[in-house]
């Protein structure tokens, strides 16, 4: 029995193709937009010419003050920035941070709840609260300029740490963003370092969405093929071509990569994103620099004790498997991985990591064994603390 239950935004995609912002505005009745995005972006004209062109007299508002820390600080100040303005309209433009500190301000706008009833609720349940019912206002739009693919998501997340850290953050359909557009030409603005780091989380949701134990005939097929664009696309791109044919393979492979893999009955993110989550969140390592340096040993691990789909990935990937024995199957599929991870030029060891010791691993595999993304480990995944230890050292 198939139940595929998925309603992405409208997504639009093409060399400037955020020209056509205010048409979208307009097919959703919404208009007065604000523009959500960080201090660097919101200083790179090549980016923001054009969004604010594309919008014309709907934008009514910059707030251009998020960060990576994802603070609900930030989040309060961007809902209060949108009520003096008056907008219906959020244009979250940026990376993963700039959208969902976009998706947190829209609950929060439309939360009959005060600041400090919404962080309290959060830092005791780690859930930011929406309205049980009803259409959240203002909407959000998103123009993304990095290949993590957080942006085809109903997932947002935030961090508070006025007593201690607290992460969490939202989980529900409204928040997926009404249209996305995907426009090659903002993607170039971005610095070949933020570009290339921020690719392997794009291609870890495709891994992991084929292993994942939620996976479904129809995510197969856009994770497969967004392997197969990702494969050729992400080597040329850490060898520095920006051509037309490495955009498209790049973005399109992204796109394809988080279709499907954000949903009303969950997510597809697994034991790589756990792991993800449990080294970045700590220390001073951007997401997709964490998955490069453990998805190759995640990989592994899992492999030694379940199928984790290997033939299939290894299709996505390109691997040739005539001849090749299940353990040699597997053992290419990770080095596919590694091959695109060292094309990006990634790190490669836990060690490279400034303000990481090898004395936080115990703690750092206590946290990955907590995240709630290892409940979409594959059947017959059971990982315990000391084995996800043991994975970090492997990587250490």
């Amino acid at each position: 029995m198939l139940r595929f239950e998925y309603r992405p935004g409208t997504i639009r995609y093409g060399e400037g193709c955020v020209a056509d912002l205010t048409d979208e505005l307009d097919a959703l009745d919404l208009e007065r937009a604000a523009i959500v995005t960080g201090r660097t972006v919101g200083d790179t004209a090549a980016v923001m010419g054009p969004v604010r062109d594309g919008l014309g007299d709907h934008l009514v508002a910059t707030f251009a003050e998020t960060t990576p820390d994802k603070s609900i600080e930030t989040a309060f100040a961007a809902a209060d920035r949108l009520a003096a303005a008056d907008a219906d309209a959020l244009v979250a433009v940026g990376g993963g941070s700039s959208l969902d500190v976009a998706k947190i301000a829209s609950a929060i706008a439309a939360s009959d709840r005060s600041h400090d009833e919404v962080r309290t609720t959060f830092e005791e349940t780690g859930s930011i609260h929406l309205p049980e019912e009803g259409t959240i206002l203002p909407s959000v739009l998103a123009v993304p300029t990095t290949l993590a693919g957080a942006d085809l998501s109903m997932v947002a997340g935030i961090t508070s740490r006025r007593d201690g850290l607290v992460r969490g953050g939202a989980h529900d359909d409204r928040l997926m963003p009404a249209t996305l557009f995907y426009d090659p030409a903002l993607f170039r603005t971005t610095p070949a370092s933020v570009l290339c780091v921020s690719a392997m989380n794009g291609l870890d949701k495709a891994v992991e969405t084929l292993y994942a134990r939620n996976a479904m005939p129809i995510t197969d097929g856009t994770a497969t093929r967004a392997l197969r664009l990702l494969s050729s696309g992400l080597p040329a791109l850490g060898d520095g071509s920006r051509d037309d044919e490495t955009m498209h393979d790049v973005v399109v492979g992204t796109i394809l990569a988080q279709y499907g893999c954000s949903r009303a009955d969950g997510v597809t993110l697994s034991l790589i994103h756990a792991f993800g989550h449990g080294i970045a969140r700590g220390y001073d390592v951007q997401q997709g620099g964490a998955h490069g340096i453990i998805a190759p040993h995640a990989l592994r691990y899992l492999f030694d004790r379940v199928d984790g789909r290997r033939d299939l990935l290894a299709e996505g990937l390109g691997v040739d498997t005539d001849g090749l024995s299940p353990p040699h199957t597997a053992e290419a599929v990770v080095d596919g991985v590694v091959a695109i991870r060292d094309a990006l030029g990634l790190p490669t060891r836990l060690r490279e990591i400034d303000d990481m010791a090898e004395s936080d691993l115990p703690d750092v595999a206590a946290d990955v064994h907590a995240d709630g993304f290892m409940q979409n480990c594959p059947a017959g995944l059971d990982p315990t603390v000391d084995e996800l230890e043991g994975v970090l050292r492997e990587a250490w």
